[in-house]
This record gives structure tokens, C-alpha cells and sequence, in this order.
């Protein structure tokens, strides 16, 4: 889905997830130090199924890489997608 524009959106601790500038959905974090926690996902219901979920975390976890933070997956749908892509499985802290 490459229509989908994933960004960080610090001031309200989330990435977002966006088509034509509506949001379809997003994980929400904390962060200190050089470690994002992943607390949550939520895609909209009209969205699932699109491979929304999976597009936001993947985008978010490669902002992670590049800014050069760990992360921790506390939310379920982040964990699931970590053992699923273990390229990824690195940036657990």
C-alpha cells in the first residue's frame, strides 16, 4: 500500500498512518532515552484489512532505526509483526 504516508507525530506520542490526508490509523508510544514503547495500535474499522496495521509499523519501525532507537513492543499487534518480520527483531530492546 504505497499510497499510505506513515509520520511520527511526537507532540501527540504516535506514529500516523494517512491516505490523502485522512488518517486510516495509528500506534501510539512513550519514549525516553533512546527507547520507543509501542503501546497501542488501532486502525479504523473501515480500514482493516488493507494492510493499514502492517504499513504503519513497519514505517514507524524503520523511523526508529534511522533516529537510532530501541524499541520495546508491548502492544500485541507490534509484537505479532516483529516475530513475523525478524528483520526487525534487532531494535527490540
Amino acid at each position: 500500500m504505497n499510497d499510505i504516508a506513515v509520520r511520527d507525530e511526537e507532540k501527540d506520542n504516535r506514529y500516523v498512518a494517512e491516505r490523502d490526508g485522512e488518517m486510516l490509523g495509528f500506534a501510539g508510544y512513550t519514549r525516553t532515552e533512546g527507547v520507543t514503547t509501542f503501546t497501542h495500535t488501532v486502525v479504523h474499522p473501515e480500514n482493516e484489512g488493507q494492510g493499514v496495521g502492517s504499513t504503519l509499523i513497519s514505517g514507524a519501525l524503520d523511523a526508529e532505526r534511522a533516529a537510532g532507537r530501541s524499541i520495546v513492543p508491548v502492544c500485541p499487534f507490534v509484537v505479532a509483526y516483529v516475530k513475523r518480520h525478524p528483520e526487525y527483531a534487532d531494535l527490540v530492546s
